[in-house]
């Protein structure tokens, strides 16, 4: 047998013609679950390599290896499944992040019980350490081998069509490849003697998988929910169930510690448990109402961004909720947005819509007389509430609504400022990010693919935008992480990815490069040469929206805002019923100091009300007993437990004066992460 020579993560590597990819990386003391070949695509273990491949390890604890640990389980998933309920129909069964899920067509849904009893047998299956074998089958071949499978012969009618619903089908479940020539069916051969190994299951995919069931280290199924085929409501109503997997179990453990944290902090539950806001059904899914305590926070979040607006050089304007259908024409938002837009309305002749965006409209202000290049850049703010169509299988709580409030911005520029305003207002973005809390941040640059359809400009527009944006994040210092084909259709944009404090990334605050409006709309500035110009338009926001922001920082402090958010930042607590009238006068002073403050003069006990202080999160209590009441002092007690007794009022008012004044998170500089545990 003739050798052939191979580069094996970067070291040449000489074999054995016929040498697997797994026996090789054995040999060489490399642990992977599946190998890369040629910088390209991912190959079983059992793959071969040929002489001259370039082959790559890797390894299950990266995302490509917990992407095939996850797709592997997610077949011993349906496998589990098609044993226990033998009537069961396939759909697909992709990973997802952090786990995998499988779609069944069953005659009822599946119950705890049934979950509990697949995971058994799911272990079962994972104990006897079944082989993934790959075969490449004709159309066919598939098509009799599958015939009870109607989901499955849909997905191979669909082999080689460039049709969206193709790309969907394949994309999530990885069963077949768009444009592919050929199909392949994995095989899971269970022992059935000393050397016998028979067919367990088998299921069409592309793969690749692991080489058995057996290294599977850590599985758990998470639950059962409802999904349309193809995730359209026209098809089939499926049965999902999800589960996660990981390299160990001290992985899977964190991972479950992490999402036990997420429910602790979810904003949804926080939110009627603090009385910050509802969704009431009689107005409509993903519409928000907001209680007193949480407009309190709504309106200091308003106030302060605004007035950070004004001191950044941005004029403050307002527009309308609805406009003519001509507009968005214009702007060329239809018909990119029109499936996100709420239906139109006929009055007057003429069609109106609910806005979903507000550049137009701060078009039309820059458009509403001539301009010089004396006052670019010319910087437009508002707090502009715009309305989208949302599904409602996405609608979540404060994070995905259809009534929502951007902090819409709009720099009208030269193109030679446009790099400097980028810089400026990414610069300006992390500060207030950072005023509220969030300080880890990585950049994600969005830029056009090759889907012409979907872009509009020319090749030239789109290079220079990109390269603009380019530049001013890679100057920030920040990690950048490419994004193609997410830009918007007008331009580029870069997105600031946020780590709330238990690591979980949000998208906040947006940049956006737009060449297109300004010509769309015709919008000229008069130049220093005294001819007319198209000005470089440039999209900012900085919360993103205000309802989503609220919900982030909801679940990124647990409920418990610093003192200068926080709806209610000082409750007086009297020991006895007597020390009430003396607890009023301080909160008069403290409401004399711009304090939001509150006295509990409720019949429970002293400690009772504590609780309830700290229950409700507020960042102090003022305790006020005789003593107190005659030496003109409290006990300052902060949220996190900590007392200090005696406190001269004076001195416990400038504490709190300087906490608030100075939005740290929690008095003392203390670690928040520990105060948030505490609070539980």
């Amino acid at each position: 047998m003739s050798d052939i020579r191979l580069t094996v993560d970067g070291s040449p590597h000489v074999a054995a013609a016929g040498t697997t990819a797994g026996k090789l990386f054995h040999e060489l003391g490399i642990e992977a679950v599946v190998a890369r070949a040629n910088g390209e695509s991912l190959k079983d273990l059992a793959w071969a390599p040929d002489d001259g491949d370039v082959i790559e390890s890797v390894p299950m604890d990266s995302d490509e290896g917990r992407a095939v640990l996850r797709h592997s389980c997610a077949h011993v998933l349906a496998q589990a499944v098609q044993e226990l309920f033998p009537d069961a129909k396939l759909g697909i069964g992709p990973p997802i992040t952090n786990g995998f899920y499988y779609d069944f067509d069953v005659q009822r849904p599946f119950t705890p019980d049934d979950l509990e009893r697949i995971e058994a047998r799911m272990r079962k299956i994972v104990k006897e350490r079944q082989r993934f074998v790959r075969r490449v089958v004709s159309d066919d071949e598939a098509r009799t081998e599958l015939a009870d499978e109607p989901y499955k012969l849909e997905l191979i009618g669909l082999k080689g069509s460039a049709s969206d619903d193709a790309q969907i089908a394949a994309t999530e479940g990885a069963d077949v490849e768009v444009g592919g020539s050929e199909l392949t069916i994995y095989d899971n051969l269970r022992r059935g003697g000393e050397t016998e190994w028979e067919l367990a299951w088998k299921d069409l995919c592309r793969g690749p998988h692991l080489p058995t069931t057996g290294k599977i280290p850590a599985f758990k199924l998470m639950r059962s929910a409802a999904a349309y085929w193809r995730g359209s409501e026209k098809n089939p109503q499926l049965q999902r169930i999800y589960g996660t997997a990981w390299e160990s179990a001290e992985a899977l453990e964190e991972h479950l510690r992490l999402l036990a944290e997420a429910e602790r902090r979810d904003h949804r539950r926080l939110g009627a448990e603090l009385d910050l806001f509802s969704f009431p059904d009689e107005i409509g899914s993903g519409l928000v109402v907001f209680h007193p305590k949480g407009g309190v926070v709504k309106r200091v979040m308003e106030d302060y961004v605004r007035q950070r607006h004004i001191e950044e050089g941005f004029l403050y304007v307002g527009t309308p909720h609805i406009s003519k259908q001509g507009l968005f024409e214009t702007s060329g938002h239809l018909p990119y947005y029109a499936d996100t837009m709420f239906p139109p309305m006929e009055m007057e002749g003429s069609n109106y819509y609910l806005k979903a965006m507000n550049c137009p409209m701060h078009n039309l202000i820059f458009r509403s007389r001539g301009r010089s290049y004396r006052e670019l850049p010319l910087r437009l703010f508002e707090f502009g509430s715009v309305y989208r169509f949302e599904k409602s299988g996405v609608v979540h709580g404060l994070t995905r609504v259809r009534g929502l409030t951007m902090d819409d911005s709009h720099s009208y520029c030269t193109p030679e400022q446009a790099p400097d305003e980028i810089k400026h207002l990414l610069s300006f973005i992390l500060s207030l990010l950072a005023d509220f809390g969030l300080s880890d941040f990585y950049l994600e640059l969005s830029t056009r693919d090759d889907s012409k359809d979907k872009f509009i400009g020319t090749d030239e527009e789109w290079q220079t935008a990109t390269r603009v944006l380019e530049e001013a994040a890679v100057d920030s210092g920040l990690e950048l992480v490419p994004d193609p084909g997410g830009a918007a259709f007008y331009g580029p944009k870069i997105s600031v990815q946020a780590r709330d404090a238990i690591g979980r990334t949000w998208q906040m605050s947006t940049i956006q490069y737009d060449f297109n409006q300004p010509a769309r709309f015709g919008l000229e500035y008069q130049g220093a040469d005294g001819e007319r110009h198209q000005p470089v338009m440039i999209h900012s926001a900085k919360f993103g929206s205000i309802e989503r922001f609220f919900g982030v920082l909801t679940e990124h402090y647990a409920g418990a805002f610093p003192a200068w958010l926080a709806p209610v930042q000082v409750v007086g607590i009297p020991i006895r019923s007597d020390n009430i009238d003396y607890l009023h006068q301080v909160a008069d002073r403290l409401r004399g100091e711009g304090i939001r403050v509150e006295v509990d003069e409720s019949d429970d006990r002293m400690q009772k009300k504590i609780l309830r202080a700290q229950q409700q999160k507020i960042p102090f209590m003022f305790v006020a007993g005789p003593n107190d009441v005659e030496a003109g002092a409290v006990s300052l007690r902060y949220r996190n437990g900590v007392e200090r007794r005696g406190v001269p009022l004076d001195d416990a008012i400038i504490e709190v004066s300087r906490n608030i004044a100075s939005r740290q998170v929690e008095p003392d500089a203390l670690n928040p992460d520990e105060l948030i545990t505490e609070d539980a």
